[in-house]
Formats: C-alpha cells, sequence, structure tokens
C-alpha cells in the first residue's frame, strides 16, 4: 500500500469507489423502504433479496478492492497531512473496509439462521445455507446487523463531512484523488 506520485487514484480505484458508494445507497435504500410492501408480499421480499444481494456484491467488490489498492497504492495528499489527521483517515478507512466485509457476513449468518433463502437471481436456486436454523442466533445476528449498519451509516457519514472538510476548508487535494 505505497503511495503513488499520480495525483489521483488509479482508474479501477475510483470506479469501485464510486460504485460500492453506489450499492450502500441502495442496500440502504432497499431494506428501509420494504415496509411499503405487507408482510409476506412479493413486492417485501424483492427487496429483502435485492438487500441481500447488493450486500454480496459488496463483499465481493471489496476484496477487489484491496488488491486493486495494493497494487496502485494510494496518492499522496498535498499539502501532506499532520501525524494525527494521517492516524485518523487510516483509522476511518480500516473502519468502512472491516464494514465492507463483516456486514455481509452477518446479513448472509442472520438469513440463513432465521431459515431465508437467498435466491440466485433469475434461476429459482438458493444459495446453499451454512448454517443451520436458529431462531435465537437469528434475532441477535439480525440485532447486531441492525446495530453496526447505523454506525456504519455514521461511519460513512463522517467520511463524507471529512472529504467535504479538506476540499472547502483545508484546500487540499484529497477529494479531487478520487474524482
Amino acid at each position: 500500500m505505497s503511495a503513488t506520485a499520480s495525483p489521483r487514484y488509479a482508474p479501477v480505484l475510483r470506479r469501485l469507489h464510486w460504485l460500492m458508494a453506489l450499492l450502500i445507497l441502495a442496500a440502504y435504500l432497499l431494506i428501509e423502504q420494504r415496509g411499503i410492501f405487507p408482510r409476506g408480499s412479493g413486492g417485501r421480499l424483492a427487496m429483502m433479496q435485492g438487500h441481500f444481494w447488493v450486500g454480496i456484491a459488496v463483499f465481493v467488490l471489496v476484496w477487489w478492492r484491496v488488491l486493486a489498492r495494493r497494487k496502485h497504492g494510494a496518492p499522496l495528499i498535498t499539502p501532506p497531512l499532520d501525524r494525527y489527521s494521517a492516524l485518523a483517515a487510516k483509522a476511518l478507512h480500516l473502519a468502512l473496509y472491516a464494514f465492507f466485509i463483516v456486514m455481509p457476513l452477518l446479513g448472509m449468518a442472520t438469513a440463513w439462521c432465521d431459515g431465508k433463502a437467498i435466491m440466485i437471481p433469475f434461476t429459482g436456486m438458493a444459495l446453499p445455507a451454512l448454517l443451520p436454523e436458529n431462531e435465537a442466533l437469528a434475532h441477535q445476528l439480525e440485532d447486531l446487523h441492525g446495530t453496526i449498519g447505523e454506525a456504519f451509516y455514521w461511519v460513512i457519514g463522517l467520511h463524507v463531512v471529512a472529504a467535504i472538510w479538506h476540499h472547502l476548508f483545508r484546500r487540499d487535494d484529497t477529494l479531487r484523488r478520487m474524482l
């Protein structure tokens, strides 16, 4: 993960960043809007399955992103950050990557323990459940998934506010590196 001399992230990293941002937004909208459909309805099931698959897509893409980041590195910020700001930025980014990995795993575990199938789109087949049904565990995992999800939105918000702060007040190239 070395810093590169280019003023911007590699194109693959920029595309993955914005694609994953859109997918996270879609996951949020799908899960939050499922309530417009009655329980047990096809619309609600579609929203849930969409949420599952958007989460799985994020899980797959994060590994591609990690590999691309290791290959291409990150451009240096100009002017450079002080030591504490750089440490805070690194911690925030590590938290985001942890969320991208943990949340889909928790979501799948919750679904399987709750006896819900994760259907493979357009096939009528489901992913094999890797955990047995366990209603008590499903409720605990769902609560944990929800709690971490709420924290995730705050971390994303902090990420966005930090990018805007860097751009408007610090006037460095933090945001421009990802555009």
